[in-house]
């Protein structure tokens, strides 16, 4: 008997065998007109009727960063829980209608749960939960908002948010531990909300330090507290532009750089290879271990990660599970507190002698509230 899972034809049991085997035959035939994959001819995992679809922010799924991150989660999904998936890879010149194309072509798709992966498709995300209730959808770092700014809960939406400062945070003191030269860099790609925390946790990190050992580590790219004024690359997608502007910050005497601008952060991390004694510091996932960043991992200090592939995973088994709630805006903040954000373990550069032993203190102070960092999610 053929029943219709969310836009794929699936197979349930019968008792006779002739039958079943007929049965077989057209559902096969089914899920090839409907466009499905077809099961693996030795499945690790049962089947389960629900289907999670992803929408990218630009840069697409292999970015070695945020989107690659988060499609990590819904691959596990679809390899541990048995779920059906599908995509859509936004344009590096993504505008506001290909966002909005996107999201549509996954409510199309038949889609239970569609995670959008960005502050770029809050909009779209908005819009598309309002109009098809019956879906449920996650946001990845930003919450709702009216076209007044003023924040909004729907019942079908939840946002995944994360306080990256507290890990910027502690990446900041490690740089301003390690610097040779006494400065340090940072600059975003565009200067959103979700790019300005790390740059903000960073300084304040360094700012720590300084005070700690009555030093004067400087942070060149974040002068000034109008974040708007910090430095930028304009984009998340031309490397070129991040190795420029590397070179630029490494001829002004620093040593250490910090990159929040997705693949664009490769550049930074090839302007290392022409400076010897330069490193970079990775952001949302351990860059140490991802291809993209192989030819200069020895020159990564750290990263500052954000779990959004262990979040995702969470919010399909909810779903799964028929446990999806939405509607609080600060529903989920990734902290060092609950593993949402950490810095990467210590890879191949040597930390100066007892900076780990101080790095883990600062964490637990901060997770006891001892140390507060400043941030749009700190209270």
């Amino acid at each position: 008997q053929l029943v219709k899972s969310t836009g794929c034809f699936r197979r349930r049991q019968v008792n006779t065998s002739s039958v079943f085997k007929g049965v077989a035959l057209a559902a096969a035939a089914a899920m090839t007109l409907a466009g499905c994959s077809a099961a693996p001819a030795t499945p690790t995992v049962t089947p389960v009727d629900y289907k999670a679809c992803m929408v990218s922010d630009s840069g697409g799924f292999k970015d070695a960063s945020f989107n690659e991150e988060a499609y990590n989660g819904l691959k596990e999904a679809e390899a541990t829980l048995g779920v059906q998936i599908a995509t859509v890879e936004s344009p590096n010149s993504a505008t506001q209608t290909d966002y909005v194309s996107g999201v549509n072509s996954m409510i199309d798709a038949g889609c239970d749960l569609i995670i959008n992966v960005g502050f770029n498709l809050a909009v779209a995300t908005r819009d598309a939960a309002k109009a098809h209730t019956d879906v449920n959808f996650a946001l990845i770092d930003s919450a709702l908002s009216n076209d007044d700014y003023s924040p909004l809960s729907l019942d079908n939406v939840k946002p995944l948010q994360y306080d990256t400062a507290q890990a910027a945070f502690l990446a900041g003191y490690l740089a301003a531990a390690t610097t040779k030269t006494g400065k340090v860099a940072t600059y975003g790609g565009m200067l959103f909300p979700s790019v300005t925390i790390f740059m903000s946790g960073f300084k304040q990190g360094v700012a720590y330090y300084n005070e700690a050992k009555g030093k004067n580590v400087k942070v060149l790219g974040a002068d000034g507290d109008d974040s708007s004024k910090w430095a930028a690359t304009g984009d998340f997608n031309d490397q070129a532009k991040g190795k420029t502007l590397t070179e630029q910050f490494f001829a002004q005497g620093a040593d250490i750089i910090l990159p929040v601008a997705g693949p664009v952060g490769i550049g930074s991390g090839q302007a290392t290879l022409d400076k010897t004694g330069t490193m970079v510091i990775g952001v949302d996932s351990d860059w140490f271990g991802l291809a993209a960043h192989a030819a200069y991992k020895a020159n990564i200090l750290t990263s500052i990660e954000k779990k959004m592939a262990k979040a995702v995973l969470a919010i399909i088994k909810d779903g799964v599970d028929g446990n999806f709630t939405g509607g609080d805006v600060n529903q989920y903040v990734g902290t060092l507190d609950n593993g949402g954000v950490q810095i990467s373990a210590q890879h191949d550069v040597v930390y100066p002698d007892g900076i780990q032993a101080e790095l883990d203190d600062l964490k637990a102070k901060i997770v006891a509230g001892e140390i507060k960092v400043a941030s749009q999610y700190s209270k």
